[in-house]
């Protein structure tokens, strides 16, 4: 499921293209795109007929977008790219009056399956025709002149009316898309849709393959967003309404429509990146002592509990199912927000957002699920995780399924018990007595209101459970820096395996949990590398 340089894209390409709508809502059609080459005549529609168009596609045998960029576009390289900057006159909606902006993507570098792009309005849609004179082609190399006149574009980004440079989302490549919160910073990934993700076969990247901006009301903070999607398994109709914030906060609804049986399909999946951390350093070569867009996977189950499950750079792909009905919310987060922490003055790691999915109705059975691949540095997307459903899509169902996404610093969700704040790793052992085996060492604070009220001679005790192997040197104490506790142990393997560990920790105070899960995966290192020193 990589992605190369996801995680850059957007950040970078704030220079993007996009069209101006000439047209107000007393205009006719042919008045209000003399000026943007529109494609074809208007046509009725609405997020009705756009399922009603998924369902026929995928009564059809699918066919693969056309991808036959000129060589001079096709050819571009990372540099050339980023010269070609958007023409900010150009923006749709620009001279009306509203809230938002769309600004459209130039085809090139790794995105090159041209999108349909439509307007939609007073239940019309009109396609827009691309057009050389949007762009400023800097030193790409490329030339207005001679560029198609169909070329398409690549994706869009929007624009709040709070800042008409920093976009608040965009939709580039395949089914991606990004959000940002009030920290105004791009991060992790969502998708439309993911298909067989972690699999033995080659994952499945569907596409967004044409857009509907509706035109927003005067003075509305929400605009929509429709889109059509399609890949040899499924095609779908999605509706995106989108509200910008200090939280951001997308309200989603999907028609799918399998073309044949799904092994694993992929419900509002998240993507992320993750190469090292206080809890993980098997790639920590770099100056920078954290690198990555999230640390860890929440979970709000169905019963109630609170999970939390920090992100590792694994040394072999893992995969996790954690089975749940009607989950109450899932997402990746970035909890550690402290500029010390990374160091990176650059990209700014502690100012990603979070990601958090809130079901609107019941799912059913089934299992979120979190997918780590090993990376060797911060330019791939290495973790993923989504919603799969217990029962597999069919060929010729229709499935709806609709979700809220949040982006931002926090998630909406209030968790009534202290959380875990940080995980750290590293050889056991105690300090000034030989060791005579290998162990390793866990370390995990926890923080909040639950925890506000205890004095040092509370009776609080660490809960842990593992897969294999032995508990050793348990504690769980005050920590005054974070009016937190930390509880701490070693686990010593058992055996010779290199096979994970699972292993599940929760402070209990007088029989009551005052702390949420902490479930970890440990792999224990080759029998040759546990050196006790």
């Amino acid at each position: 499921m990589q992605k190369p340089q996801r995680r850059h894209f957007l950040r970078t390409l704030g220079r993007g293209a996009a069209l101006a709508s000439a047209g107000s809502l007393g205009l006719n059609w042919t008045q209000a795109f003399a000026a943007l080459k529109p494609l074809g005549q208007p046509r009725p529609f609405d997020f009705a007929a756009l399922k009603g168009e998924a369902r026929t596609l995928a009564g059809k045998p699918y066919v693969p977008p056309a991808a036959t960029l000129p060589a001079s576009v096709s050819a571009l390289d990372w540099d050339q790219y980023q010269s070609i900057q958007f023409r900010p006159d150009h923006a749709l909606w620009a001279d009306e009056h509203l809230r938002f902006q769309a600004k459209f993507f130039h085809l090139g570098l790794f995105f090159k399956k041209p999108v349909h792009m439509y307007e939609l309005a007073n239940g019309q849609a009109q396609e827009l025709a691309y057009d050389p004179a949007m762009f400023d082609y800097g030193k790409s190399g490329l030339k207005a002149g001679d560029l198609p006149p169909d070329l398409g574009f690549a994706g869009f980004r929007l624009n709040f009316h709070t800042d008409p440079v920093r976009d608040v989302a965009a939709f580039l490549g395949a089914s991606y898309f990004r959000a940002v919160g009030g920290e105004w910073q791009y991060g992790l990934s969502a998708r439309g849709l993911a298909i067989d993700t972690g699999m033995q076969q080659p994952e499945e990247f569907p596409d967004f393959t044409a857009f509907y901006l509706e035109r927003p009301a005067p003075g509305s903070n929400t605009v929509v967003v429709l889109a059509l999607l399609d890949s040899p398994s499924i095609s779908g109709a999605y509706r995106f309404a989108i509200t910008p914030g200090d939280v951001q906060v997308m309200e989603i609804d999907a028609a799918l429509y399998p073309r044949k049986q799904i092994e694993r399909i992929g419900i509002a999946p998240c993507t992320s990146m993750f190469q090292h951390g206080e809890n993980d350093h098997r790639m920590a070569n770099d100056w920078r002592p954290e690198i990555h867009d999230s640390d860890g996977l929440s979970m709000w189950r169905g019963n109630g509990e609170w999970v939390w499950r920090p992100l590792t750079n694994p040394p072999t792909l893992q995969f996790n199912a954690f089975a749940d009905e009607n989950p109450r919310g899932f997402g990746l987060l970035q909890r550690d927000r402290n500029f010390d922490h990374y160091q990176d003055d650059g990209v700014f790691y502690e100012r990603r957002p979070s990601l958090w999915v809130e079901p609107k109705a019941d799912w059913g059975k089934g299992s979120i699920q979190l997918v780590e691949i090993p990376t060797v540095d911060e330019t791939f997307d290495n973790i993923v995780a989504f919603w799969n459903p217990e029962r597999k899509p069919q060929a010729g169902e229709e499935w709806l399924v609709g979700y809220r996404l949040f982006w931002g610093a926090d998630t909406p969700a209030h968790l009534p018990l202290a959380r875990c704040v940080a995980t750290r790793t590293g050889l056991g052992g105690v300090v000034g007595k030989p060791r005579t085996y290998f162990s390793w060492r866990f370390a995990v604070d926890f923080a909040g209101e639950s925890l506000l009220g205890l004095g040092r001679d509370a009776k609080v005790e660490p809960v842990i459970t593992v897969s294999r192997g032995q508990v050793e040197t348990t504690s769980a104490r005050p920590l005054e820096a974070i009016n937190g506790w930390r509880a701490m142990f070693d686990l010593r393997p058992g055996d010779d395996s290199t096979e994970p560990i699972t292993i599940r920790l929760f402070l209990r105070e007088n029989g009551r949990p005052i702390t949420e899960t902490w479930l970890y995966q440990w792999v224990p290192p080759a029998q040759a590398d546990r050196k006790p020193y």
